[in-house]
Formats: structure tokens, C-alpha cells, sequence
């Protein structure tokens, strides 16, 4: 049986309240929580910087996985990094050097992911993709929660699938994809079977009264799932 981790989004959540939320989903069994770093230049929204980040940092011991969608990326890598930032992500369209970029994030001792969104080929990954942590796959356009799942991520995840188990036998590390957008009980089991590993859920979470109840009804439907290769978990 694969191995799969529920990371719930902040961006659902309550911010008058991040504290007990953040509290109330470690409790209910979150393995990640996803912080959605918008700043009203690369996508049209504007969240939390790195200072909401380490004052939250304390409320749990879960890794945090921060998917910085601005730009520039490179000035905010140490800033979260040192805010308590355990994986980071960025988009190759905000960054003039992508491998920089995820050295850079190395040097700070954080994993390094790159996002796609819906319309990023698969072809940014060609020179890069051993040195990667995380492929974080796009299925809503960033920029907005409560975005409706694109359903030709399906095809692209197949594709990745088949490239992330290559070269995880060649390099003999793990390499974790990570599906952000719409993610719900209702269609969590086929994008798990199309290549996920790391399902990012924020209404479908945060949106419940029962968080506990959630993330056991998603596990439930992930527990469907027997095919694949299976993963190691990163942890904090």
C-alpha cells in the first residue's frame, strides 16, 4: 500500500484564528501544513510573509510547507527559512535562475520544491529534477482558494509520475509529488492513482467542522489506492 500525506492549507482557514486551527488540524492528524505565500504581484492575492510564519511556527511540530507564489522569490528565501520553513517552493516563471534558486534554498537547510501551474510544462523539470525535493503540480491557477480542480492535470501527473520514478531508481533518493488546487474526498483516490503523493486540502479541511472527520474520510479514500511505488515521507 502506497504511503500518502494530507497537507491542509491555510488559506482556507481561519486567520483571525491560525492558532487553534493550526493546533486543531496537528491534532486531527495533518502530516504538512501548506502556507500559500501571495504577494499581490505574481498572482493577484496577498496572504502572510514570514513573520505570520514564525509566529505560528510554535503551535505545531509538522513540517511546514511553504509554496511562495511571488516575485521576486529569492529576498523571501532566508526569511522563511529561518521563520521555520521546512520545505519551500517556488515557480521557474519567478525566478531568473532557477537553479539558483533551489541551491539557494538548500544553503538554508529547507527542501526545495518547484510549482507548475496548469500551463508550465513538465520540460522546466529537465535540468533540474535531481536536485528537487518536491514537484508541487498546479491543478487550480494560483492566486485564489476554492478553485474548481483542472481535470488535465490528471494527464500531466501520469506523465510526471512516470519521470519522478526514473529518477528516484537513478538517483536512489526520494523525489515527492505534491497536487495543489480542488483537492477533495470526492477526487482524491484518482489523483493519488495519476501520481500523487502529497495531497494538498484546504476547504476540504478547513471548511469542516469535524477537521478529524476530514482528514479520515480523505484517508479512507486514499486507503482505496493500491498501485504505485510508494514513498518516504520528509520529515520536519
Amino acid at each position: 500500500m502506497r504511503e500518502f500525506l494530507i497537507a491542509p492549507s491555510l488559506l482556507s482557514a481561519d486567520f483571525a484564528r491560525l492558532a487553534d486551527e493550526i493546533r486543531d488540524v496537528t491534532a486531527a492528524g495533518a502530516d504538512w501544513i501548506h502556507l500559500d505565500v501571495m504577494d499581490h504581484h505574481y498572482v493577484p492575492n496577498l496572504t502572510v510573509g514570514p513573520l505570520v510564519c514564525s509566529a505560528i511556527r510554535p503551535y505545531t511540530t509538522v513540517p511546514f510547507d511553504v509554496h511562495l507564489m511571488t516575485m521576486p522569490v529569492d529576498p523571501l528565501v532566508g526569511a522563511f527559512a529561518e521563520a521555520g520553513a521546512n520545505l519551500i517552493s517556488f515557480h521557474p516563471e519567478a525566478s531568473l535562475h532557477v537553479h539558483r534558486t533551489i541551491e539557494l534554498i538548500r544553503s538554508h537547510g529547507a527542501r526545495a520544491g518547484l510549482a507548475l501551474n496548469p500551463g508550465t510544462s513538465l520540460a522546466v523539470l529537465d535540468h533540474v529534477m535531481e536536485m528537487l525535493d518536491v514537484v508541487l503540480v498546479m491543478s487550480v491557477d494560483p492566486g485564489f482558494g476554492g478553485q474548481a480542480f483542472i481535470p488535465e492535470t490528471l494527464d500531466k501527473l501520469h506523465l510526471l509520475r512516470e519521470r519522478v520514478d526514473t529518477t528516484m531508481q537513478r538517483t536512489g533518493r526520494p523525489l515527492l509529488i505534491e497536487v495543489d488546487g480542488g483537492v477533495k474526498a470526492s477526487n482524491i483516490a484518482r489523483i493519488a492513482e495519476a501520481g500523487a503523493d502529497v495531497l494538498v486540502a484546504g476547504s476540504a479541511v478547513f471548511g469542516a467542522a469535524d477537521r478529524a472527520q476530514a482528514i479520515g474520510r480523505l484517508r479512507d479514500e486514499l486507503g482505496t489506492v493500491k498501485e504505485g511505488t510508494g514513498v518516504a515521507a520528509i520529515e520536519g
